[in-house]
């Protein structure tokens, strides 16, 4: 077959098929021009999930009649002041957006420069241009997409329903409005009821106000605010707390230069900063803007302006830990599962009898919990139903459920703890505090297991985590492939002080354990770690291969639940707590207390 010069409108199509992926795709391009051209207010409408129309207006610079005629032209842009590509300052710069859009749908335009007497506009339909005319509009630009999809009947098979492409354009608007909360948006169509996001101050309560507006209150509750900087690199924004975790990642918001971005670096750093506060299941909620020289990032690498690329990656990953952790360490006590709300929840009574005008509960007393049932049927007294033999079993509440240890008033100091002072434990488990306007209760075993990890961290850190040679080795029988792989990551468990070498096929012995665990339980240890080190990818940086290692043994070595402690203990417990960096949650990701104010509790009986 020779080789033969495409026509322009194939050429379009072809180029099309990158940029226009799907309606998201087309909202994005245009959002990102209205942008571009110095909007402040953006009205987005779809019908047909962005199929069978797409409107978008702005308030912006508008276009004159001659850039009007250009900008649907291929490869035409305003947002290049040279040909120097590694000085990309807006967020759209390739030119092909609209000529892409026009070659697949049918396009109109309608635009005002503050230059030209009145509007212009101009349609593309299916790649065939029109005369550009006038229109009126007072301000700005107006674009319409009908029929997207039409001139290429094909890729419409691949769109999915209505409500799901309305979604992502829906997630599109929210990136873009998170990206610049100084921008008013509104996003109607008759998938959805209008939404508005106005504008909002600047700095940093401005951009909070707008994440809680997009991502919810509850992120405006648990928000904490994270800051880095280095060699012109800042990495600021809002994390949430770790009691805020989703199922997936689709809760990490990422911008870099106010572009919305997907990237695994980055990805990876807000996985590895969490690393110590959550289960391997759940993931954070964080908002994340990245600014630095436009020379230092790559805009593109990606048809879709989607990825970029750092020069220096490192720099930047190190910085996004840096930032998240310094503000998880600073926040680390304040956590909502802490605060008690959820437990005052909880605790609230499943049903509160309404009351009437009347001032009579309106509820049947006869379905009352302690209604007696007696053996004659008919109408009886209440009297007679109050002394009924069964009705009695409703006040018989059985044998105590706890081993509650009632403790001598305490010292007035230790009510002024941040943890207060223990008073009893219950279960075994669990550690009940005062504080002068409230009480805690403290999971004793996840409690002791962050001050473990803590401790190993601090320890491996300085000189090395202090070793405990054991008389006897103890001896662990295992599979064979688990003892490989438990002796291919010898050189790493001996760093903390867990020394272990073959002894035959199937086994290991155990000669060194770390001082901090105590008396510690080699065989179980060893067990969890082998499934630990199972599910690690030789990518997975060392330190964090390291940190699961001290997760496991802390889980090992702290105190159990079911363990009696005496007072001077629970009392020595908590003041270990408030020493420790990150109390607020194991290292699981599990709260270690629930705070309960006095305010709350008597909320719950009435008293206020």
């Amino acid at each position: 077959m020779p080789v033969r010069q495409l026509p322009e409108q194939v050429v379009n199509r072809i180029a099309a098929g990158e940029v226009v992926e799907r309606p998201a795709s087309v909202v994005k391009e245009l959002v990102e021009n209205a942008i571009d051209a110095g909007a402040s207010r953006i009205d987005i409408f779809t019908d047909g999930g962005g199929r069978r129309k797409i409107a978008i207006t702005d308030d912006g610079g508008g276009m004159t009649r001659s850039d009007l005629a250009l900008s649907v032209e291929r490869h035409a842009t305003s947002k290049l002041d040279d040909e120097d590509l590694l000085r990309i300052r807006t967020l759209g710069f390739r030119g092909e957006a609209l000529p892409s859009i026009g070659a697949v749908a049918r396009l109109g335009i309608a635009t005002r420069h503050a230059s030209e007497p009145h509007a212009w506009s101009l349609s593309v339909e299916g790649g065939a241009k029109s005369e550009v005319g006038p229109a009126a509009l007072s301000q700005g630009t107006r674009v319409e997409v009908a029929d997207l999809f039409y001139a290429t009947p094909a890729r419409l098979k691949f769109l999915k329903t209505d409500r799901t492409e309305a979604e992502a354009i829906r997630e599109v608007v929210r990136r873009l409005a998170m990206a610049r909360p100084d921008i008013a948006f509104t996003l109607a169509g008759e998938e959805r009821s209008p939404v508005t996001w106005a504008a909002a101050l600047p700095g940093a309560p401005g951009q909070l106000t707008r994440l809680g507006d997009i991502l919810g209150a509850d992120f405006r509750t648990h928000a904490i605010d994270v800051r880095a900087e280095r060699d012109g690199v800042i990495v600021e924004g809002f994390a949430a707390s770790p009691s805020l975790t989703r199922a997936n990642a689709l809760g990490q918001y990422l911008f870099v230069n106010g572009r919305p971005v997907r990237d695994k670096l980055i990805l990876g750093a807000v996985r590895a900063a969490y690393a110590d506060y959550l289960p391997r299941d759940r993931h954070p909620v964080v908002a994340l803007f990245v600014t630095l020289d436009a020379r230092e990032v790559d805009a593109n690498v990606h048809p879709a302006k989607t990825e970029v690329r750092f020069r220096n990656a490192g720099l930047v990953r190190a910085l996004i830990v840096h930032a998240l952790k310094d503000g998880l360490a600073r926040e680390g006590k304040r956590t909502a599962a802490n605060s008690g709300t959820a437990a005052i929840e909880a605790l609230r009574p499943a049903f509160t009898p309404r009351q009437t005008n009347g001032g009579q509960a309106n509820w049947d007393w006869r379905r009352s919990p302690a209604f007696p049932v007696g053996p004659s049927s008919g109408f009886q007294t209440a009297a007679a139903m109050a002394l009924a033999e069964p009705g009695q079993a409703a006040f018989d509440v059985g044998a105590p459920t706890a081993d509650v240890r009632f403790q001598e008033q305490p010292a007035a100091d230790l009510l002024d703890r941040p943890l207060g002072a223990a008073r009893t434990q219950i279960h075994e488990t669990y550690i009940v505090a005062q504080t002068r306007d409230g009480l805690i209760v403290v999971d004793q075993h996840a409690a002791h297991e962050r001050i473990v990890y803590e401790k190993l961290k601090a320890s491996l850190a300085k000189n090395g985590v202090q070793r405990q040679i054991l008389l006897i080795p103890e001896i662990v029988e295992m599979d064979e492939a688990t003892v490989e792989q438990l002796l291919a990551r010898g050189d790493e468990l001996a760093s903390f002080g867990l020394a272990i070498e073959s002894f035959g096929p199937g086994a290991v012995a155990v000669r060194e354990t770390p001082s901090l665990l105590g008396k510690a339980n080699a065989g179980g240890l060893l067990r969890d770690l082998a499934e630990h080190m199972a599910e690690w990818d030789e990518a997975l940086p060392l330190e964090r291969r390291l940190m699961h290692v001290a997760a496991t043994m802390a889980c090992h070595g702290s105190v159990r639940a079911g363990r009696r402690l005496k007072p001077e203990e629970m009392n020595a417990l908590l003041r270990e707590m408030e020493d420790t960096p990150n109390s607020g949650q194991c290292n699981h990701g599990r709260p270690t207390y629930v705070e309960l104010k006095l305010a709350d509790i008597e909320k719950l009986f009435g008293r206020r």
